[in-house]
């Protein structure tokens, strides 16, 4: 069993077995021993709305003693608690899974996925500390609003209204 706190500062256990494999089915339609396929693991990752709907089933059993609604649950899941809350699940997962192999591969199978997540996520940091560096931004600046840049000659001005068109007929 793992545990993990959600941000009111509960504390929830996770328990994976086949009762919770069955009501996590039941509650959010997701199987979650298609986790061995490698796929669920991304889709998981990917949408902190369903993730937290299959944690909340998870803990439903616990939820309902302590009488929290999956609104509840879900106000107080958010930045650490969905990330300590999404290594438990899958911490259990793995450990549930009944042939050795599987738990290696599905091992091998969540490493890799961090692996590719802290990339992106490095690759990501890169390009924001690119973009917001002082030269970038003075570039990107430039580019919006060329006519900052440009110095104005004495007697221009700014607001002049442009000379009417020659094809535009008279009164």
């Amino acid at each position: 069993m793992r545990q993990f706190k959600d941000n009111a500062g509960r504390t929830w256990t996770v328990d994976i077995n086949v009762a919770t494999l069955k009501r996590v089915r039941g509650l959010t339609g997701v199987d979650l021993m298609q986790v061995i396929e490698g796929t669920l693991i991304e889709k998981l990752i990917r949408d902190p709305v369903l993730l937290c709907d299959v944690v909340y089933a998870v803990c439903k059993p616990e939820a309902d003693a302590a009488k929290v609604s999956d609104e509840e649950f879900g106000r107080a899941m958010a930045g650490d608690a969905i990330e300590a809350a999404t290594q438990a699940v899958l911490d259990e997962l793995i450990s549930f899974c009944p042939s050795p192999r599987d738990r290696a591969n599905l091992g091998r199978v969540l490493q890799a996925t961090n692996r590719v997540l802290d990339k992106a996520r490095d690759l990501t940091e890169k390009r924001i500390q690119t973009l917001t560096s002082e030269s970038e931004l003075d570039k990107l600046v430039n580019r919006m609003v060329p006519s900052l840049q440009e110095p104005q000659t004495s007697g221009s001005s700014s607001t002049s209204v442009p000379e009417p068109l020659a094809s535009t007929p008279g009164p």
